[in-house]
């Protein structure tokens, strides 16, 4: 080997060994970026649809340089064409002591802060859109029948249709659950909704619920009209506010569709947002011989009866007292 080799072997072994060290000072470098501890601005980082990387960087960390910045977006650009993943806007919780790399994995998943919204069962449409605008700036009217009333979590950002989606299907599910319960024999998804609206109204606790929904189901049965109290507020107010007086016996000779005073069976749509326990008494289909009730205020109970006589004489007994 002549000397010019030599010297071409040698700067080749130098060289090569000098990419080795170039390679390893950058890898430690990256895994240094990815590994150390961030420098936040705040816990919670908040991301607008269509914000660039360089700019969710600078805003929310103190401590990385352009540089670092710059590999970052390389490196998501790496991820999101391998993994399919991309950077989600929306709000974000982060800890204290998270990394480059946390940080990402957070980001590159939908919001991991949460909405608790919680549908009061009995309530209007009017209550729930008043809750509802607390967190959608665009929503509509949800109709009585078409979710049930329960208390749900969300992720921070979610459009109305995703969320009504997620209730619908929540509620599609719960009655597939039921779908061999005898009480569709009689009744369909939409009457079910309607009992339950009423039960909503009137009872005031599960027992009472129970025994109500016994009456309802043995008046059905027997032809009876419903005679509900409930559904003649809804009559007159169609749920958009509180009667504030006494009924009248005037009221109960309105001619609406969803006065049980004067029409025979259900009324045509629900009254009001069903919760889930609810439903479940009515699957359960409680059985009595009740057929009357009325509210004692004196006891803050409703008393039942299972004949009219039986009815009157209390009925005559409490107004008496």
């Amino acid at each position: 080997m002549d000397l010019e080799e030599q010297t071409l072997h040698y700067y080749l072994k130098v060289f090569s060994f000098s990419l080795i060290i170039i390679f390893l000072v950058f890898f430690l470098y990256i895994v240094n970026i990815f590994s150390k501890n961030l420098s936040l601005n705040t816990n919670q980082i908040s991301i607008s649809k269509g914000e660039r990387v360089e700019q969710i960087f600078r805003s929310n960390i103190n401590n990385l340089s352009f540089l670092d910045i710059k590999i970052v977006k390389i490196y998501l650009i790496i991820n999101k064409f391998i993994n399919k993943k991309f950077i989600h806007y929306g709000e974000f919780k982060i800890n204290n002591e998270a990394s480059l790399l946390d940080l990402i994995n957070i980001i590159t998943k939908p919001s991991n802060l949460y909405d608790k919204i919680t549908i009061v069962e009995g309530w209007t449409k009017k209550q729930l859109n008043a809750e509802l605008s607390k967190y959608f700036q665009s929503f509509k009217s949800v109709p009585y029948n078409e979710i049930i009333a329960d208390t749900y979590f969300i992720q921070k950002n979610t459009d109305f249709n995703t969320f009504i989606n997620k209730l619908t299907k929540i509620k599609t599910n719960y009655f597939i659950e039921y779908r061999n319960n005898k009480i569709f024999n009689n009744f369909n998804e939409n009457e079910i909704m309607i009992i339950g609206s009423l039960l909503e109204k009137e009872g005031l606790d599960i027992i009472d619920k129970k025994n109500i929904s016994s009456v309802i189901f043995n008046r059905l049965d027997k032809k009876m009209k419903l005679q509900i109290d409930a559904t003649v507020l809804f009559a007159i107010t169609n749920g958009d506010y509180d009667l504030e007086r006494k009924l009248l016996l005037t009221d109960l000779k309105i001619d609406h569709p969803y006065n049980t005073y004067i029409n025979w069976g259900l009324p045509p749509k629900p009254i009001s947002y069903v919760g889930r326990k609810t439903l479940d008494i009515i699957f359960e289909k409680k059985e009595t011989e009740f057929l009357f009730y009325f509210f004692n205020k004196s006891l803050n109970k409703h008393i039942f009866s299972k004949t009219y006589k039986e009815h009157t004489d209390k009925l005559n007994e409490y107004r008496n007292k």
